[in-house]
């Protein structure tokens, strides 16, 4: 599994822990690499950029499941929301800000999110590793479920 990673100055910490925590993950770190202030905005693009290639790429040979093409993001900052606002904005990507296990399931089995967003204040290493691994291990359910998820991607609007 290929994830690919970016933080801002409030995530290093916990970004470094599960990177080492789950060595079997092919890790794609795009930065920060300095606890110096940084725009988050700049290093969600930098994942979303990936993510939304591969989307596209799945569209074209229709595959649903994002995680069938072994790819898939992760965010983190302080609270984790200013990530997963930013990355919402790519109408490709399925951003979910995660705080447990089940939400990270419940994301990927109905939601087919593609990008798992956390919290480096509020979320222990410990549990985000459990979260990470709950994340790249749930498939989406599809079914009713897709119905909704195209609605995401409409050009319809609100």
């Amino acid at each position: 599994m290929v994830v690919y990673v970016g933080c801002d100055h409030a995530g290093v910490d916990l970004k470094l822990k599960v990177m080492a925590a789950l060595p079997h993950v092919q890790w794609k770190d795009l930065g920060t690499y300095t606890v110096e202030s940084i725009d988050y905005p700049d290093f969600a693009d930098k994942v979303c950029k990936h993510i939304v290639d591969l989307e596209l790429e799945n569209k074209r040979k229709k595959i649903t499941d994002t995680l069938d093409s072994n790819t898939a993001g992760l965010l983190i900052c302080g609270s984790g929301q200013g990530m997963a606002i930013r990355a919402n904005r790519y109408p490709q990507v399925r951003a979910a800000l995660c705080w447990n296990e089940d939400i990270a399931r419940l994301a990927r089995e109905h939601n087919n999110a593609n990008i798992l967003c956390l919290s480096a204040r509020f979320t222990s290493p410990d549990q985000a590793e459990k979260i990470v691994q709950t994340f790249l291990q749930s498939k989406f359910e599809g079914g009713r479920h897709q119905r909704r998820v195209d609605k995401l991607s409409s050009d319809t609007g609100c």
